[in-house]
């Protein structure tokens, strides 16, 4: 009895398909997906992905962070690791984060009924924790590998009051053991994490695939503008400090301003007024500011421009202005040497070689401390994600297997 034949090239892409709708129905009620780390829904996908890396010929383990590990190779042996997350956001796709499991296994798996036997050891990580939906820390398990992980975060509570510590224990998981995870740099080849897009751009351009650059810097600001508050029919127009109209002016800047640089993302997402009531001039409006680029010095260069022109603005308007940086996080360049082997396998399999930034976090950002990064998008219908909608054709995905499974096959251990 002979083995079966490996599927034909345009077959992957609808296996792929296949095992993303399974998988999409381990998810709390609801409409869309709704997969949380250290849940049922989250143990039930362990179930289907344990079966996809078995496919591809791989050992499997569940580690201290709630990582699930697909591992094909010598233990000491230099490492080429893939991956993404397995969770989801609430009422969200079936394809941000898992897709890059499912794609990442198939890769493998190609190789491996193709006959190709790489010259190191390759790990699939699914990650536990990326959307940080569940408790206030995320990439506990990219972070777990790269030796960054931070202790602290296991005393963090999610809703229910439950702490991260507990819910790794009662899933099985030994939070004290994570940071013996840390894998050795010295060994560690490179990551490379294939996701969709989450934006319109290579839709735009009828582009099946993309390569990323970088992905985005992130800096975020409170900024409050504070005046004087009155009643709204008896106080004069002429010479109010109202704190509305000063964030208002800010807001449309940020906007405007944004616009100006098309690497350069700045939002406005939250904003609070005191008093808030119809018939009083508001005393104090609180706003959030974020800025993200590829690039540092752009992204300082905006913080900087935005809070000059904050000030100048409460100067005009007669306020008091308390603007703070709260949050900063590098932006993390992708290799230059895998850029150039996902370029070129994707003009190989009718691409274009499309270069573009990253403007959500992932994974890999983590991963970097450990070793070179590489990414590699899909395009995503509409550009839309977060959302039931989100969705990558079969014949993307197909795509995407092959390039993944050609760089694969083209790296050499140092």
């Amino acid at each position: 009895m002979t083995d079966p034949a490996p599927p034909a090239a345009s077959d992957w892409g609808r296996l792929a398909e296949e095992r993303l709708a399974r998988i999409a129905r381990c998810s709390a009620p609801g409409q869309g997906v709704t997969r949380l780390p250290f849940t049922s829904a989250h143990r039930d996908a362990l179930a289907e992905i344990t079966d996809w890396m078995t496919s591809a010929g791989m050992e499997v383990s569940l580690d201290a962070a709630g990582t699930l590990i697909g591992r094909r190779g010598p233990a000491d042996a230099p490492t080429f690791y893939m991956g993404s997350h397995q969770d989801s956001v609430r009422e969200g796709g079936a394809f941000d984060g898992i897709m890059g499991v499912a794609l990442a296994c198939l890769a493998v798996e190609k190789l491996t009924s193709e006959g190709i036997v790489l010259p190191f050891a390759i790990e699939v990580a699914a990650f536990a924790d990326e959307e940080g939906v569940r408790f206030p820390t995320a990439l506990i398990g990219p972070r777990a590998l790269a030796g960054t992980f931070d202790p602290s975060v296991l005393d963090l509570k999610d809703r229910e009051g439950i702490s991260l510590r507990e819910a790794l224990t009662e899933f099985g998981c030994d939070p004290d053991a994570i940071p013996s995870l840390a894998r050795d740099p010295a060994r560690a080849m490179g990551y490379l994490e294939l996701h969709i897009e989450q934006g319109p751009i290579l839709e735009a351009e009828r582009l099946p695939l993309g390569i990323v650059t970088a992905i985005c810097g992130i800096e975020r600001h409170t900024v409050t503008f504070t005046g004087r508050t009155g009643h709204a029919g008896t106080l004069p127009m002429e010479g109010r400090q109202d704190a509305l109209v000063g964030a208002a002016d800010f807001i449309s800047f940020v906007h405007d301003f944004g616009r100006r640089s098309e690497d350069l993302r700045v939002t406005v997402g939250q904003i609070d007024i005191a008093p808030g009531v119809v018939n009083a001039v508001p005393r104090e409006a609180r706003l959030t500011l974020e800025i993200r680029a590829p690039d540092d010095g752009l992204r300082a260069a905006a913080g900087q421009r935005l809070a000059d022109r904050a000030g100048e603005i409460a100067d005009l308007r007669g306020l008091a202005l308390d603007m703070r940086r709260t949050y900063v996080q590098p932006a993390q360049p992708c290799d230059p040497a895998l850029r150039a082997a996902l370029v070129a396998a994707d003009i190989d399999h009718s691409g274009a070689g499309r270069e573009l930034p990253s403007g959500a976090t992932h994974d890999a950002s983590a991963m970097a401390d450990l070793c070179p990064i590489a990414m590699l998008f899909l395009r995503c219908r509409d550009g839309v994600s977060h959302v039931p909608e989100e969705h990558a054709s079969a014949t993307d995905m197909g795509r995407a297997i092959s390039v993944a499974a050609a760089v694969l096959a083209a790296q050499t251990p140092n």
